[in-house]
């Protein structure tokens, strides 16, 4: 049985009707294109397919799409400014060298942006507590707690509207 659905996503309303059990990963990745929502785990293990949920940090692969109906949903593609610039988290992570094979970096982006935008100053062991709930099997975190420290210090989280 469908049920329609209606989704703010990246700042777009989209009407959408979905299954049931339907999760939040495939109706965003195959009904709505946003392929930075990764398909990983799908128990909520490794973090590949988080996006911000009223801007909390969210595993999409164990969300159902109904439970969005009403929330504002924010994904990679939704944090270019209006003027197409980077935010200052994908900004951070390109410059600490933080990305490698990339399969990651969406949901530590997502998962950054929510650590960012709380305001809070964090040590690196809170730091990687925080992302804790994400899986890398290239860089070895370093760069990637680098890359939110360096974001956390600059204190230049430009859109109030995505955390």
């Amino acid at each position: 049985m469908l049920n329609i659905v209606n989704l703010d996503v990246n700042g777009e309303l989209h009407e959408i009707a979905v299954g049931a059990g339907e999760i939040l990963t495939d109706t965003l990745r195959d009904k709505l294109g946003l392929t930075s929502v990764k398909k990983g785990c799908g128990v909520g293990e490794c973090g590949a397919c988080t996006v911000l949920i009223d801007g909390i940090a969210v595993n999409s692969c164990i969300y159902l799409t109904s439970w969005a109906e009403g929330k504002k949903i924010i994904t990679v593609e939704g944090l270019r400014s209006k003027d197409n610039k980077l935010h200052p988290v994908q900004k951070a992570f390109i410059e600490e060298a933080a990305i490698q094979c990339g399969f990651c970096t969406p949901g530590f982006i997502m998962t950054a942006v929510e650590i960012a935008g709380s305001g809070k100053k964090y040590t690196r062991d809170e730091i990687r507590r925080l992302i804790s709930g994400h899986l890398c099997r290239c860089t070895g975190y370093e760069n990637i707690i680098n890359a939110i420290e360096r974001v956390i210090a600059e204190n230049n989280i430009r859109d109030e509207s995505v955390v």
